[in-house]
């Protein structure tokens, strides 16, 4: 052993001291370490939202990047299967992956087959979105070899090939994609036939692209319903032709949406198996009419709501409905009918007159006026959708084939359901996205039956909603204002409710959800950080998107 001398010792502890100062930030400025990703728990399964049923095996398996589609649909073709299958290639295989491909026979899997019962492309509320996936291992290992997809409609497909891509892990060693924990064996299908989100352009204007992208997000997570709020108090941005001064009501005339877009938003939605629920709020909410129509107002001084003594109103509404008809095929049309003051109506003289001579209170007015404006929707083949606040102020009087949209807190759907009206959760305390105090856990464990245990009653309950409500969000930062946040509200509405009430959430779900942020941010959705105390903020240091 050699013994240090006092002097060798002391200078050890000056160049330590040195080389600690070295590298200290200079300015008193402090720098996190960044974090390691820890390595996966094997015994996550990291899939989004988790399949209904699924078994899995150990073994690893190579796919080529140049894999084939092999589809098998009556009539031998499906647009909607094919560009699915094509969209998805392009997101899992890169450049280097396809660059470095060797012959096809040395791949585990090189075709996928897809076999679907029918080729109808019709998309309505509680279409056949169920699906079953083999990823097999070989001879021996699987009922099958390659990979399969099967599928009772296109739409049922697509959700398929959405998990089958999930399964698709870059090997970054040998520049490859592989699917790890081979044979796969996954039956599913979705808990609830309603899995909406709702985005708002009249606060704040979103270009076409960026309402793609939403959709894109959507279809990751298996969402089905894209609530447009379109038109509000502050804008009127859509094209109307029966009256074509209504869009006067926009910020300006870049911030527009023409038939051709609205139209183009739709097709862009069913190729993704995406209902698209619009939204024409009345009475309230409705001030932006009066810009290009002062007449209905009910006065200079009184701009909402819409004028209930005027059959010009209804005309409006009318022609307004007339013409989204042909643009949205979805059965479902929502009607607001929220946050209705009506103290106005009693103050401006030709209404209060009117009032006095259907011998009807300003209360009664808005529900004739919600009555009304459901009668012309029902005339059109819509199904109307509107507010809690019409069923908590008229109950029974609404039309039976009312959804009722809950928002205030929780406890309408139990009352709604009781009196055999239809409902969607949207709880504001727990699926308001722009609440951005409302951790991730919180959109996770919402139950859409809460307080419903008769069987009868909870089939009533279409699904559920978040909502991304536009005051405070644009094209800046809608993308991590709704992501991650939405996808775990996703997941409750898609997987059985024994698999996401499972409890451990730190351990059994965070770690997955962190895996889907970082994939929609590798599909390029910028997805924020999963468990900062406010949503969409920027990560706190440096770190990898698996732990932060």
């Amino acid at each position: 052993m050699i013994t240090k001398s006092p002097h060798f010792l002391l200078l050890l502890l000056l160049l330590s001291l040195a080389a600690s100062l070295l590298c200290s930030p200079s300015y008193g400025r402090s720098t996190p370490r960044p974090h390691r990703s820890s390595s996966a728990d094997a015994s996550l399964v990291y899939l989004w939202p988790l399949p209904k049923l699924f078994r899995h095996g150990d073994l690893a398996l190579s796919v080529d990047p140049e894999i084939s589609l092999d589809l098998q649909v009556p009539g031998g073709e499906s647009a909607t299967v094919s560009e699915a299958f094509e969209r998805y290639k392009d997101l899992v295989f890169t450049q280097w992956e396809r660059s470095a491909r060797r012959s096809s026979d040395e791949y585990d899997i090189a075709k996928l087959t897809v076999v679907v019962a029918s080729a109808d492309d019709t998309l309505q509320l509680g279409v056949d979105e169920s699906y079953t996936l083999y990823v097999g291992g070989g001879e021996g290992l699987s009922v099958v070899n390659g990979a399969t997809v099967e599928a009772n409609t296109i739409y049922g497909a697509v959700r398929g090939i959405e998990t089958f891509s999930q399964l698709c892990i870059p090997n970054f060693e040998n520049k490859s994609v592989e699917i790890r924990k081979a044979p796969w064996y996954i039956e599913d299908e979705p808990r609830f036939n309603f899995r909406g989100l709702l985005i708002d352009t009249s606060r704040h204007y979103l270009p076409v692209n960026v309402i793609k992208q939403v959709i894109d997000a959507m279809s990751y997570a298996k969402l089905n319903v894209l609530h447009w709020h379109i038109i509000d108090e502050e804008s009127f941005p859509l094209e109307v032709p029966s009256y074509p001064k209504l869009w006067e009501g926009s910020y300006s005339k870049l911030e527009r949406y023409t038939i051709e877009d609205a139209y183009e938003v739709v097709e862009y939605a069913k190729k993704r198996g995406i209902h698209i629920m619009a939204e024409t709020d009345v009475p309230g909410h409705a001030e932006s009419w009066g810009t290009g129509y002062p007449d209905l107002w009910p006065s200079d001084n009184c701009t909402e709501p819409l004028d209930v003594s005027k059959n010009f109103t209804f005309e409006v509404i009318s022609g307004i409905l007339s013409d989204m008809r042909k643009i949205f095929p979805f059965e479902l049309f929502h009607l607001g009918g929220d946050e209705v003051n009506t103290d106005c109506w009693s103050t401006t003289p030709h209404v209060k007159q009117w009032l006095e001579e259907q011998n009807m209170t300003a209360n009664g007015a808005y529900q004739y006026f919600v009555l009304r404006a459901q009668k012309i929707a029902a005339s059109l083949g819509w199904t109307p959708v509107n507010w809690e606040e019409t069923f908590n102020t008229f109950k029974e009087n609404l039309n039976p084939q009312t959804v009722v949209h809950n928002w205030l807190g929780p406890g309408v759907c139990p009352k709604a359901v009781a009196k055999g009206f239809r409902c969607i959760v949207s709880n504001q305390g727990v699926w308001y996205l722009d609440h951005l105090d409302i951790p991730w856990e919180d959109f996770y464990n919402s139950e859409p039956l809460e307080g419903i245990n008769n069987t009868t009653q909870q089939k009533l309950v279409l699904g559920g909603e978040v909502c991304m409500w536009g005051e405070t969000a644009d094209t800046s930062d809608v993308q991590q204002t709704i992501w991650p946040r939405a996808a775990a509200a996703a997941e409750r509405l898609w997987s059985p409710l024994e698999t996401t009430s499972a409890g451990k959430l730190n351990t059994t779900v965070l770690p997955r959800l962190h895996y889907f942020r970082c994939l929609l941010n590798h599909r390029g959705i910028a997805a924020a950080p999963v468990t900062n105390r406010y949503a969409r903020q920027p990560p706190y240091g440096p770190g990898s998107c698996f732990v932060q």
